[in-house]
């Protein structure tokens, strides 16, 4: 969701400036962000505070970025291309859509509230968020635990039905981090890849390693990764997405 169906992600980054610029840290680049994207906010506080090194108490850093959150994130916007993509999806015959977010209830409501006819394409009971108490701890993205349960939570629905439920490599993930390429991959799913320009240019050259699932060093070795052709796309926007290479009826 984060930086994927929302424009959040620059907002992520301004908050933490204030308050890194604040004790007289540089600002957050790159890099580093690029490690805190997709990943649940615990793992994602332990590489921030690993580099930042600020000299407060993390509940006080908590308060503080809560606080801004809390101003800018009810400002979102959907990114280019995403009401008509789930505009369309959500029309195309035999097809469901899940939400699988590493945000928290809190963040996410803060999000989305003023979203409400984009988000209602994701039944609630299809929506799974970080702080989800069925997703063991240490196993958020890029673990391939949340796209399973997302995906599970549509099987359960279809056995009540009586009706054939999805296999992973029916399945396609839209994601913009790079631990959350790897989860889907890692579940054995086709995943599209439409990461924020200042991410692609520091994945440059790294774009197969990507795709495969192996750019953050933990792959298991399970599911559908280690470079197969096809498995996974890089696209540079969402606008004028091609339905039909996935067998989509647009």
């Amino acid at each position: 969701m984060d930086g994927l169906i929302l424009d959040t992600e620059d907002i992520y980054t301004a908050c933490n400036n204030v308050i890194l610029r604040e004790y007289g840290k540089p600002n957050l680049p790159w890099m580093i962000k690029a490690q805190l994207q997709g990943r649940p906010g615990p793992e994602a506080s332990e590489i921030f505070h690993a580099w930042a090194q600020l000299p407060i108490p993390r509940p006080l850093f908590l308060s503080k970025q809560a606080a801004l959150q809390a101003l800018h994130f009810p400002t979102t916007k959907p990114l280019p291309g995403i009401p008509l993509l789930l505009k369309t999806l959500r029309r195309a015959p035999n097809l469901h859509l899940a939400l699988a977010t590493s945000s928290h209830s809190r963040n996410f409501k803060l999000k989305t509230t003023h979203h409400g006819p984009l988000f209602s394409a994701f039944p609630p009971a299809h929506r799974i968020l970080g702080d989800d108490a069925r997703i063991p701890p240490g196993r958020g993205k890029p673990s391939p635990d949340i796209y399973l349960l997302a995906l599970e939570t549509i099987n359960s629905k279809l056995r009540m039905k009586g009706e054939e439920e999805v296999r992973p490599e029916e399945c396609l993930v839209f994601e913009d981090s790079v631990p959350g390429v790897e989860a889907g991959r890692r579940a054995g799913m086709r995943v599209v890849w439409c990461p924020h320009p200042e991410l692609l240019k520091i994945c440059r050259g790294r774009e197969r390693e990507v795709l495969a699932g192996m750019a953050t060093g933990s792959w298991e070795g399970n599911g559908n990764g280690g470079g197969e052709e096809g498995w996974a796309i890089l696209v540079e926007t969402l606008e004028d997405f091609d339905y039909g290479r996935f067998g989509i009826e647009a």
